[in-house]
């Protein structure tokens, strides 16, 4: 079911990720810091936005990735990507 080949945007993702991971660290500082929550609040929306933002380029990503890897595939290998299009789906 997983898939070892890098997809295109994988690394535009790691990117976003790691900048992700520089926001959540700098919101821990904020709240060592005393920061207002409204402000802590604030950030950590973003955060959310750019983590669901990310997740769903990866999932639109992995279906175009499957959908090309199926294009002239058998019925067998065909049902298996619709079950995991099936699976994948509840994570958007």
């Amino acid at each position: 079911m997983e898939h070892l080949s890098l997809h295109k945007t994988h690394p535009d993702i790691i990117k976003r990720l790691k900048r992700i991971e520089g926001h959540l660290r700098a919101i821990v500082e904020m709240i060592e810091g005393d920061r207002s929550c409204l402000d802590i609040a604030q950030q950590m929306h973003a955060v959310e936005k750019a983590v669901a933002a990310a997740k769903k380029e990866l999932i639109h990503d992995h279906i175009d990735h499957c959908l090309e890897q199926t294009g002239d595939s058998d019925i067998e290998s065909a049902g298996r990507a619709i079950s995991e299009f099936k699976e994948i789906t509840k994570y958007l």
